[in-house]
């Protein structure tokens, strides 16, 4: 069972002990995603999450580099739709020194104007070395275009507003976001619950503490994009609604996407790629927010047979309502806990999957309820939950010389 306490401000602490280790990963997930940006700051938690690490308490920015190389931390940070996600694996002896230095960049960050440009740069950067990864651009689209304003916005950015962006701005964004009584800590490996929850107590519990900020949710029309370039493949991106992890039915539906798409015996790989030659590459996958989900698919193929691939991957979405195999159950399942089993020996796996239960659910599922919940499905369950979710809708994104048609 985790480990979890609340401090009074409402931040969360939350761990998960693993006693074959001598290790730690640690990360704090901070309310200053990119949906919480306000308009026209698109991308600016991207340059906020590197220009925090600039210069912290009384370090400058070389300081805090070589006091975090010292410490033999390796750090790491992300953005999503909701959270700045910031943090590092280390030798468990490090940890309460690393928590103080940590405390430094995200309570203290010293946000010096001559180090804004730099950081900012680096974001502008980002989001242009997307026109040489189509795929991932046309992912990050499809999120775009797929889930409800402001839950999609890009968490590369937009590089007009980051180049519009301004230190000051950033502050103010900083000043407004970093609350840590929406703040979640997390933690596994090896380490002393209670003296990580005297220190964190000690670091945060006096600091920013608001009245958490409702995002202004709207809904829009989830319109086919094409985005036009003269290469040699067309990129497709395809995305369609489902459950959340609230839903009763979730397990239904991650063991349906692992049929569809769990390795080379899935559908789509068997029946687009194998069978019918028209891609190089395809793929599907079960996506979440809090507060939306659906199943992502890419396909990568040629401009002639983009169309074709588009119909048949749409085609065998449908088909699987038409019912599954207990051969197709039980390979999904084996993939599921497979997955599962081998993640869960990384602590940097659990403590982010920690934090991101919280944050959806209000709760840390345990590795053996998944499985158990895993192992519970069955070829009427799933076949019931696909028969009552029909795959009717899809958002597409295509990148590529020549656009395609969504009829379904």
């Amino acid at each position: 069972m985790a480990d979890k306490h609340i401090l009074k401000n409402g931040m969360v602490i939350l761990g998960e002990q693993m006693a074959e280790v001598g290790s730690a990963t640690f990360e704090f997930m901070i309310p200053a995603g990119a949906s919480r940006m306000e308009q026209g700051c698109c991308g600016a938690c991207n340059v906020i999450s590197d220009w925090i690490f600039r210069g912290a308490g009384d370090r400058d920015s070389r300081e805090l580099s070589d006091a975090i190389d010292g410490l033999g931390l390796q750090r790491f940070s992300a953005v999503g739709s909701g959270y700045i996600t910031i943090g590092s694996a280390l030798e468990a002896g490090s940890l309460s020194e690393a928590l103080d230095l940590y405390a430094d960049i995200v309570r203290e960050p010293m946000l010096k104007d001559e180090q804004f440009d730099a950081a900012k740069q680096l974001a502008v950067d980002n989001v242009m070395s997307l026109d040489d990864d189509p795929r991932q651009k046309v992912m990050i689209k499809l999120r775009e275009q797929f889930y409800p304003s402001p839950l999609g916005r890009s968490t590369a950015g937009d590089v007009d507003e980051l180049k519009a962006l301004t230190a000051e701005k950033s502050r103010e964004l900083i000043e407004e976001n970093f609350n840590f009584s929406e703040t979640i800590f997390s933690i596994a490996g090896k380490y002393e619950f209670d003296s990580v929850v005297k220190q964190v107590k000690e670091l945060f519990e006096n600091g920013r503490h608001k009245r958490p900020r409702p995002l202004q949710i709207v809904q829009r029309e989830r319109e086919y994009l094409h985005i036009h370039n003269d290469g040699a493949q067309v990129h497709i991106g395809l995305m369609t609604g489902t459950v959340k992890p609230t839903d009763e039915d979730y397990y239904n539906a991650r063991v349906a996407v692992s049929i569809l798409s769990g390795g080379m015996s899935g559908r789509l790989f068997t029946e687009v790629r194998e069978k019918r030659g028209l891609c190089y590459a395809i793929g599907a996958g079960y996506h979440t927010l809090k507060d939306a989900a659906g199943i992502m698919c890419y396909a990568g193929t040629t401009p002639d047979k983009g169309q074709e691939t588009v119909d048949v991957i749409i085609r065998e979405f449908n088909k699987l309502s038409e019912g599954i195999t207990d051969k197709e159950l039980q390979r999904a399942k084996v993939g599921l806990k497979s997955s599962l089993v081998m993640q869960s020996e990384s602590s940097g796996y659990l403590a982010g999957a920690n934090g991101s239960d919280y944050h959806i659910l209000g709760r840390v599922r345990s590795i053996e309820e998944i499985k158990s919940k895993v192992e519970q499905t069955s070829v009427d369950s799933v076949t019931d939950f696909l028969r009552r979710n029909k795959f009717d809708k899809f958002t597409a994104v295509t990148i590529g010389p020549e656009s395609i048609k969504l009829e379904a």
